[in-house]
C-alpha cells in the first residue's frame, strides 16, 4: 500500500476528490464516524440516518470495487485517523479539501495533504478572483459568467432564449385542484435498518442512501417534474410538501451526485424540446449559480463571518422552531411539521417564512444558524452560514445581500395556501387576529428605520411607516406578539 485516503461523509464519490485516479491495489480508504458528528448536537434523526447510512453504503461499495477500507468510529475525526495511522504509520494521508473551516484546520494540523475539492464546478481560487473585482457580490453577475464559462444554455456566445434570467415567469402561486406527480419511495436495506437501530430513529422512505437511489431521484425529477419546476418554484402549497422541486440537494451535498451530471441531464432534457426555457434556466441557475455562489462566498468571507450580528439580534430561539405545536400560525406550523417529518422544505419556506420570522423577531443569528444546521438533511456548514448570516437574517450588515429579506403576511398569502385556514389575517397589522408576520414586519422596519432609510432598496418601505396612523398601537401589539412567541402561545 502507498497512501491513506481520507474520505469525508460529504465526498462519497469515487470519481472526484481524493479518490479520483485512486488505485485499489495501492490505496487504503479511511472513513470516520465521529461521535461529535453523531451525538455532539441535537441532530434530526432523518439527517443523521441519511449521512451515516450513505457513508456505510459507500464504504461497502468501495470494498466491492476491491479497495482496502477502514471504516471506524471515534470521538473525533482526528482520533479516528490516528487509529488508522498507527496501523499504517509509513503511509502519507491525503484528502480532498474539506467543506468547512473547522475540518480544514483540524486535518491540516494532523498533517493531511489536500487535493483540490472538485465536488463543485468553481475552484475556490477562481471564485476569489471574481469576488476580488466586485464592488458588490451580486449573484446574477457571477451566474452570467458561469453560464459563459461552463457553456451552459448558451448558443453562439448568447443565452438560449434571448435572456439570462426568466425569474419573472417563475412566480406563480400554488395551483388549485392540481394533481402533483408522485415522488419516489426508497426501500430500506439491511444497512439502513442497522443504522436506524443504532441511532434509535426509523426514517421514512423519502431519502435514498445509495448512488443508485440518487440517480433514480434525478431521473424521476427529469421525467416527471422538470417541465413544471419553474412556474411553481416559489410557491408554497398546503396540499404538497415538495411541489416540483428536485429533492437532489442532499445527494449533491454528500457527493452521491455531482453538479456536472445534474447539469448534463437537465441540458439533455431541455434539448428534447419538452422542457420550457423558464424551467430549465431556473433549475440550472440554482445549481451553477446559487449553489456555486454560496460555496464560494463561504470560503471568501472567512471563518469569522458566521459570528456576524450587525442588527444586534439577541432573542433566544423561539419555541416554535423546535416544536410545531408551539404556534397557531398555519404557515409556520405546517412548515416546521414538514421538517420534523422529513428534515426538508424547499428554499422559499426556509427564506420567506422561517428566516423571515427569525429576522423580524430579532432572533440571535447564531442560535438560528445552529438550528438550521441541525434539522435540515442538506445543511452543510458551507450552505447554511452564507444563507443564514448573509441572506436570511441580514446579520452581516449587507456585505452579501443589499437588502434584508423581510416580508409581511401579504407575501405568504400570495405565494402560499396557508392563510385561508389560519386564525390570523395577513391583511391586519393590529388586533388579536392580525397576522404576526404583518405586525412584526412593520415593527421591524420601525426598529431599524435609521439604518434602513439609507439603503436605496429599503427607503421606500421605511418611508411607508409615515403613512401608518396606528404606529403606536402597532408597537404595543408587536410586543404582545413577541411575548407570545417566546412562550409558544402565538
Amino acid at each position: 500500500m502507498e497512501r491513506l485516503i481520507y474520505v469525508a461523509f460529504d465526498h462519497l464519490n469515487e470519481n472526484y476528490g481524493a479518490l479520483k485516479n485512486s488505485d485499489p491495489a495501492k490505496d487504503v480508504i479511511v472513513l470516520v464516524e465521529s461521535a461529535r458528528m453523531t451525538t455532539g448536537r441535537k441532530w434530526h434523526g432523518q439527517r443523521l440516518h441519511f449521512l451515516i447510512s450513505s457513508a456505510r453504503h459507500f464504504a461497502s461499495h468501495l470494498e466491492k470495487l476491491g479497495y482496502t477500507v477502514r471504516y471506524g468510529k471515534a470521538a473525533t475525526t482526528v482520533e479516528g485517523l490516528q487509529k488508522v495511522k498507527k496501523e499504517f504509520p509509513e503511509l502519507p494521508m491525503i484528502s480532498a479539501e474539506p467543506s468547512s473551516f473547522r475540518q480544514f484546520e483540524a486535518l491540516k494540523e494532523f498533517g493531511v495533504e489536500f487535493v483540490p475539492n472538485d465536488f463543485f464546478l468553481t475552484p475556490r481560487p477562481l471564485f476569489a478572483q471574481w469576488a476580488d473585482g466586485q464592488k458588490s457580490y451580486l449573484m446574477e453577475n457571477f451566474y452570467r459568467l458561469q453560464r459563459a464559462r461552463l457553456n451552459v444554455l448558451m448558443e453562439k456566445g448568447k443565452p438560449v432564449g434571448g435572456a439570462w434570467n426568466f425569474d419573472k415567469e417563475n412566480r406563480l402561486p400554488p395551483p388549485k385542484n392540481y394533481t402533483w406527480p408522485p415522488y419516489l419511495e426508497h426501500k430500506r436495506d439491511q444497512i439502513d435498518k442497522d443504522v436506524a437501530a443504532e441511532i434509535g430513529y426509523t426514517p421514512d422512505s423519502t431519502w435514498a442512501t445509495t448512488r443508485k437511489g440518487a440517480l433514480a431521484q434525478l431521473k424521476n425529477f427529469i421525467d416527471n417534474h422538470f417541465a413544471q419546476f419553474g412556474p411553481y418554484e416559489d410557491a408554497m402549497a398546503l396540499d404538497n410538501w415538495a411541489l416540483h422541486h428536485s429533492l437532489l440537494s442532499p445527494y449533491l451535498n454528500n457527493g452521491l451526485l455531482h453538479a456536472q451530471e445534474v447539469i448534463d441531464a437537465a441540458e439533455a432534457a431541455f434539448k428534447t424540446g419538452k422542457i420550457p426555457i423558464a424551467s430549465a434556466e431556473g433549475f440550472i441557475r440554482q445549481i451553477i449559480g446559487w449553489r456555486e455562489y454560496v460555496n464560494g462566498m463561504y470560503w471568501y468571507l472567512g471563518p469569522d463571518y458566521r459570528e456576524n450580528n450587525q442588527l444586534g439580534a439577541n432573542r433566544p430561539l423561539l419555541p416554535l422552531f423546535s416544536d410545531s405545536n408551539k404556534t397557531q400560525m398555519n404557515c409556520v406550523k405546517t412548515i416546521v411539521s414538514d421538517i420534523e417529518n422529513r428534515a426538508w422544505v424547499h428554499h422559499i419556506p426556509r427564506l420567506m417564512v422561517l428566516s423571515n420570522l427569525a429576522l423580524i423577531t430579532g432572533t440571535n443569528p447564531q442560535e438560528f444558524l445552529d438550528w438550521m444546521r441541525e434539522v435540515f438533511i442538506d445543511a452543510s456548514e458551507w450552505v447554511m452560514v452564507p444563507n443564514v448570516i448573509g441572506m436570511g437574517l441580514h446579520a452581516d450588515g449587507g456585505a452579501m445581500m443589499s437588502k434584508p429579506y423581510a416580508a409581511g403576511g401579504a407575501y405568504i398569502s400570495r405565494m402560499g395556501s396557508f392563510c385561508k385556514s389560519c386564525v390570523y389575517d395577513p391583511k391586519l397589522r393590529v388586533g388579536e387576529t392580525a397576522c404576526p408576520f404583518t405586525t412584526l414586519y412593520w415593527d421591524f422596519l420601525d426598529r431599524h428605520k435609521e439604518s434602513f432609510v439609507k439603503n436605496h432598496r429599503m427607503s421606500q418601505q421605511v418611508n411607508g411607516l409615515k403613512r401608518l396612523s396606528d404606529l403606536e398601537e402597532l408597537g404595543v401589539r408587536a410586543q404582545q406578539v413577541l411575548d407570545g412567541l417566546d412562550k409558544g402561545a402565538i
